[in-house]
């Protein structure tokens, strides 16, 4: 499993260690990646994800599972948060039809 955000795209990051003499070695930034449950109200029910704590406020931020990943392009999205977003697409598609 890697250690990318399945919603953001967000990974690993590398940079130095720097001592007080100065010394540099290399180090890696590893994002604060959560299993989370998200909740979709197309869909009815949560989904999980493996996402960093920032996606979580961004989802939040756009008001939700659904209205996050309908826009955000699908390049920055994971496999699996794209075959959630087509549910959804579906779902929404099916619900308009059905009104």
């Amino acid at each position: 499993m890697s250690r990318r955000c399945e919603l953001t795209g967000k990974g690993v990051q590398s940079g130095n260690n720097v001592s007080h003499a100065h010394n540099k070695t290399r180090r890696r930034f590893l994002p604060n990646l959560q299993s989370k449950s998200l909740l979709s109200d197309a869909l009815g029910k949560s989904v999980r994800f493996r996402v960093t704590t920032s996606a979580m406020r961004t989802v939040e931020h756009h008001g939700g599972l659904d209205s996050y990943l309908m826009n955000t392009p699908n390049s920055r999205l994971s496999l699996e948060a794209q075959r959630v977003k087509r549910k959804i697409a579906r779902a929404r598609a099916a619900s308009a039809a059905s009104a």
